[in-house]
């Protein structure tokens, strides 16, 4: 149940917290939040913001020479009014030793009285001497509601200046009011303003847009990257009962709503373990594509770092982000290279204790999280990874079969601009046998450069001299593979 931030605000007061944190990046709605509290509590309200010093809320002019931190906290300090001391900004500051004096002794004075030092922001690191003497109160990200409000605001204000079409249908709406998670309500206002004045309306595109939007959000930090899904599961060949799974509950993502009604939840994700080469990560891409969801990469390398804890709250701070700006798909390429079985002992414990995070925020994130994690190594897999419940399903990707392998190459013929109907596609299926799809690709490339050196077009003779040359990935790694498919039965289910 989501908790209540005006009442969390009242019982810390009550209980004697002189400081306060609000854990928003949104000032106005931190304000309104204190705001609201100091007339339930019969509290006056000061504000602080560098540029203009400590200010009565109301008041024209602001305490003198209170544009310096430490003055202003000294200030609250002498004062023997009680009230509400907002500190917007500060976070930074925390840092120098004096100024976290300052908050704790104005914190201990104000415990003796009504009110308290709150301090605003959305990623303020508090020292070790301030966690005990700060009281958190989280403040809930905007709700559907609020979207939908805002939204409705923005139409009227927008038609009124200049006429906006609204050509967007509800289960369109709810889309677009969905994907508007994770950005705050002053982020929404200025994104929906755009995409309506580009464009003179309101439509299904700007669903889209707004997905792109969120790259900027997502890339801040550099621990996760946004990725173009450029693909559709049409694009892939073969993996028939992953795209018809992957396909039941398309239906969730185009109506969020009804579903929700139906009693469905949002799906947790799948594990993709199989022979390199064969589309696992394509998989990632074109889910995203499909159900019109962003997609960002998890790069576990950026994660670790030399300081001790950093790699954890780094991890941390990924997941929360990515909770922070669902729905969206998250991929996971090459999982066991983060979380590899018994690698505890050479990085100190590190890797284990990310892994266990991991499997706890797979066991309770709240948000609108799909997460698409790929394996080429099971031997290197944590036990705890595979166990049910941690994914939805794990599919084994296995390498293509004949058919599949026809129209690997039908497809990666159209992409370069070659007509597959003035080629013999069954010869070259069959004649590729224990090739990877990958393989394939390089296959058609490597004969079209052949082609192009020679000033001649691209032949099936071409594309067979290139696949002898070629030694497949079922000659190269038999061993792996055939561990693979003696592995796979009664812990996976085939993709194709």
């Amino acid at each position: 149940m989501d908790r209540d931030p005006l009442h969390d605000f009242e019982l810390l007061i009550r209980s004697r917290y002189g400081a306060l944190l609000v854990e928003s990046a949104e000032e106005d709605r931190a304000e309104a939040l204190v705001e609201s509290a100091a007339w339930r509590l019969q509290l006056p309200v000061f504000v602080w913001r560098r540029a203009t010093g400590l200010r009565r809320r109301g008041a024209p002019n602001g305490v003198y020479g209170t544009q310096d931190p430490r003055i202003a906290l000294g200030h609250v300090i002498e004062s023997t009014a009680p009230g509400l001391y907002v500190f917007h900004g500060l976070g930074p500051e925390l840092d120098k030793p004096e100024v976290a004096d300052l908050v704790r002794e104005a914190a201990q004075q104000l415990s003796g009285r009504a009110g308290a030092v709150v301090l605003t922001g959305g990623s303020v690191r508090l020292p070790e001497s301030l966690r005990t003497a700060v009281g958190p109160v989280p403040l809930a990200a905007p709700t559907r509601k609020e979207y939908e409000e805002l939204l409705g605001r923005v139409v009227r204000d927008l038609s009124a200046r200049m006429g906006i079409t609204v050509t967007i249908t509800p289960t369109e709406q709810d889309r677009l009011l969905a994907n508007l998670k994770g950005l705050t309500l002053a982020e929404a206002e200025k994104l929906l303003t755009r995409v309506m004045v580009e464009d003179g309306s309101l439509n299904a595109k700007d669903v889209r847009r707004v997905i792109e939007a969120k790259q900027d959000l997502v890339e801040r930090d550099g621990l996760l990257e946004y990725c173009p899904a450029a693909e559709s599961l049409d694009e892939i060949a073969g993996l028939v009962r992953l795209k018809e799974w992957l396909g039941k509950r398309r239906a969730f993502m185009e109506d969020p709503q009804r579903a929700a009604a139906f009693g469905l939840e949002f799906p947790r994700g799948v594990l993709l373990v199989g022979v390199p080469g064969c589309g696992k990560s394509l998989c990632a891409k074109a889910v995203a594509a499909a159900w019109s969801l962003p997609l960002v990469k998890l790069d576990p390398g950026a994660l670790y770092d030399k300081y001790i804890g950093e790699t954890e709250q780094n991890f941390r701070k990924a997941m929360g982000l990515a909770d922070r700006l669902s729905p969206l798909v998250l991929w996971i390429d090459e999982i066991e290279k983060a979380f590899a079985a018994g690698g505890g002992d050479e990085d100190g414990g590190v890797s284990q204790r990310v892994l266990g995070s991991f499997l706890s925020w797979l066991q309770e994130r709240r948000g609108d999280v799909f997460v698409v994690a790929t394996a080429n190594d099971v031997q290197r897999l944590p036990a705890e990874l595979l166990r049910k419940g941690r994914f939805d399903e794990t599919f084994f990707v296995d390498l293509p079969d004949e058919a599949t392998r026809r129209a690997i190459l039908d497809i990666h013929l159209r992409r370069r601009k070659q007509a597959p109907e003035g080629f013999d596609l069954s010869r070259l299926a069959q004649e590729s046998q224990g090739y990877s799809g990958a393989e394939l690709e390089q296959v058609v490339v490597s004969a079209l450069y052949s082609a192009f050196s020679a000033g001649t077009p691209l032949t099936d003779g071409l594309l067979l001299a290139e696949l002898r040359q070629m030694p497949p990935i079922a000659s190269t790694a038999r061993e792996k593979i055939a561990f693979l498919r003696e592995w796979a039965p009664g812990r996976t289910v085939p993709a194709n």
